[in-house]
């Protein structure tokens, strides 16, 4: 257990406890500690009866059974890997950015799922903050089934492709990519390469909670430089790193 929560405090502060609070909500509904549907995101009963819980509730719990739970698993890995790999990465020293990234990225999938009236946005929410790391690694080489490789910039269409044609499904997938690229565009492709204004600056307020700290070599709001090719190709089974890349606890 020592070995273990070592670990688990090793993590970044926001991969940490997005991926505690996804496993601890989806345990209590899938066991019956709490009512799964007081944890899914109902327009209702949010609106009118101000139950404004559900808005984060609805991004950390996942009905668990036993025909979802490989899915569950593997959402955890890509909310894991990816969401470390950007905030040990891109936003290392940043944690202010990431966290506005999340809420950014947040608060867009709520919106849809109040549009749409989604009850789950577990998978918009993961696939969103994997749209984001494949765009700013866009040159990064992924493996996939059966031998074929591409570079990330890619894998989010892949992924959603899959479940297309796999499950029938795709669209929590394809939500997820246009809040990604959402985002993207507005911090990034729209001040730095059409001109515009910045508008997605982050919060003063969060900068105050969460300061910069030591070793950040990057200014807010850039895009990071391109590392090699050979120091991003990943082995991976199924879309996910199951091979060499990040090791627990690094």
């Amino acid at each position: 257990m020592s070995d273990v929560r070592n670990w688990f405090n090793s993590l970044p502060i926001f991969t940490r406890y997005w991926l505690l609070c996804t496993v601890v909500c989806t345990l209590v509904g899938r066991f019956g500690l709490i009512n799964p549907t007081s944890l899914i995101l109902i327009n209702d009963r949010f609106i009118n009866n101000f139950e404004i819980w559900r808005a984060a509730t609805s991004v950390f719990f996942y009905p668990l059974n036993p025909s979802t739970g490989f899915h569950f698993l593997i959402n955890c890995y890509f909310l894991y890997n990816y969401s470390l790999r950007l905030e040990r990465g891109e936003y290392d020293g940043r944690p202010a950015d990431y966290c506005f990234l999340l809420l950014f990225n947040w608060i867009c999938c709520v919106i849809i799922g109040l549009i749409g009236e989604f009850h789950f946005l577990m998978d918009p929410m993961v696939l969103s903050i994997l749209y984001v790391w494949c765009q700013l690694n866009k040159d990064a080489t992924v493996n996939f089934w059966f031998g074929t490789s591409f570079k990330a910039i890619y894998f989010p269409w892949v992924l959603f492709a899959f479940n297309l044609i796999i499950s029938g499904g795709g669209m929590m997938e394809l939500f997820g990519i246009l809040v990604g690229h959402l985002y993207v565009f507005l911090k990034f492709k729209y001040p730095q390469e059409l001109g515009g204004l910045e508008l997605l600056n982050t919060p003063k307020i969060l900068e105050s909670y969460f300061p910069p700290q030591r070793g950040n070599i990057r200014w807010f709001g850039s895009v990071p430089i391109q590392r090699s090719q050979t120091q991003h190709t990943r082995n991976t089974f199924g879309g996910h790193n199951w091979g060499r890349g990040y090791v627990l606890g690094e």
